[in-house]
């Protein structure tokens, strides 16, 4: 029976604690989140009527720092899935070396059904009743769902609240609100940086052929990156359908196609069609999946003919597919390391808030190339040292790091030797 996203988090946090040996305790720890909050949010809707909506954040650790990140507003948003995004986020922001913890929350709401305005009170209530917040509490950040607007509604909100201006307080913020250069690119530039890597210590040559699972703001600067270094695209997928033509397709002009098509792929007359889900099966070198967690699975793992598989999403293969994949061959970046770029220059964003120095484009390009090369080379490294898998390795680096914190903090017994 398939796990659920937070079920799929423990099982992982497990096998890597088990292969690096971490304390026991800490284990404990991290198995729940330290604080989640469950709340109402009243909306006045355009009809009159009052309607309730659900909201969820959870504090799954502080250990390492302040909580940070997104506010997914989606029809199926509960609480195991803010505890999973937690999780993931408090592992991605140590592996990613940021000093922060992890936090993840959402409201059980569907925006395209919701005019502007309601959105709006529905995204300044959620700041008004989320019981702590603040640049050194919880920095909420964008996520499906929310963009630059919510942001910076967010923050107005916030600073209505607290009666001072606050912009380290929300990220993911307009460049004209004091957010951060490259905000939108930044998981998608992340995954090129990670993705370059990985074919550059497995032999793949500039012309490997890659296949993109969504066509965001995550695939899409990824994919645009990948082409302009001479790899080939082969095949797309969105909500709507599939496209694919292994001679080739030109990223920018069907981005052109898109932009004129509400954002979707499909109909694209240069590509035959396919189905969203047998993108994953398409022959590529590379895949991409930047859309949503399970969608590879064990029912289609031993179809995918991918050889490296960048997770640009969070946990789009579950523990059992991926079983399936290392007994083929296939590498796997796994998503806290794949997907960290987002994190990373969210950590900027608010270190530039907090000292009032905001950095020129160029600036954050190359410092988020360093953070994420770096933590690239000390997930493989600690693969090869233990033979486990990348994902492992990652795991093991942030537990390790997380380990070091919780002890000197006093929440968990060193072991004596």
């Amino acid at each position: 029976m398939s796990k659920n996203p937070f079920e799929n988090s423990i099982f992982t946090l497990h096998e890597a604690a088990k292969l690096g040996g971490i304390n026991p305790e800490v284990v404990r720890l991290l198995e729940q989140p330290k604080r989640q909050f469950e709340f109402t949010i009243p909306v006045r809707m355009d009809d009159g009527h009052l309607e309730i909506f659900t909201a969820f954040r959870v504090h799954y650790s502080d250990a390492l720092g302040q909580i940070k990140n997104g506010v997914r507003v989606v029809p199926n948003m509960d609480m195991d899935t803010a505890k999973a995004l937690g999780f993931w986020m408090t592992i991605k922001h140590a592996v990613g070396g940021i000093p922060a913890g992890g936090g993840k929350g959402g409201i059980k709401a569907d925006p395209s059904k919701m005019s502007r305005r309601e959105y709006e009170a529905l995204i300044r209530g959620f700041i008004r009743k989320l019981p702590m917040k603040g640049a050194w509490v919880d920095v909420p950040g964008a996520d499906i769902g929310t963009h630059g607007r919510t942001q910076a509604w967010m923050l107005d909100e916030l600073e209505e609240i607290q009666g001072f201006h606050s912009p380290a307080a929300i990220n993911d913020k307009p460049r004209e609100v004091n957010g951060t250069e490259l905000s939108r690119e930044a998981t998608g530039t992340g995954v090129y940086f990670v993705t370059r890597e990985f074919c550059k210590d497995n032999g793949f040559p500039n012309t490997a052929t890659f296949a993109l699972q969504g066509f965001g703001n995550v695939g899409r600067v990824a994919g645009e990156l990948l082409q302009n270094d001479g790899h080939k695209l082969v095949a797309v997928s969105d909500i709507f359908g599939g496209i694919e033509n292994q001679e080739g397709i030109d990223i920018f002009d069907l981005g052109k196609y898109a932009d004129a098509h509400n954002g979707s792929v499909k109909g694209y007359p240069k590509a035959k069609e396919i189905g969203t889900s047998d993108l994953l099966e398409v022959q590529c070198d590379i895949l991409l999946p930047a859309a949503v967690q399970s969608v590879i699975h064990e029912g289609n793992a031993d179809k995918v003919k991918a050889k490296l598989i960048m997770e640009c999403a969070n946990g789009p293969v579950t523990p059992e597919a991926e079983q399936i994949l290392y007994k083929k061959g296939v590498i796997i970046s796994p998503d806290v390391l794949t997907n960290c770029g987002s994190a990373i220059v969210c950590s900027f964003e608010r270190t530039q808030g907090l000292t009032d120095d905001y950095w020129e484009k160029e600036k954050v390009v190359a410092k988020l190339k360093e953070r994420i090369v770096k933590s690239y080379h000390e997930t493989v490294d600690t693969a090869k040292e233990l033979g486990v898998s990348p994902r492992d390795g990652a795991w093991i680096n942030a537990l390790r790091k997380l380990e070091r914190a919780m002890i000197l903090r006093g929440w968990a017994w060193e072991d004596e030797k």
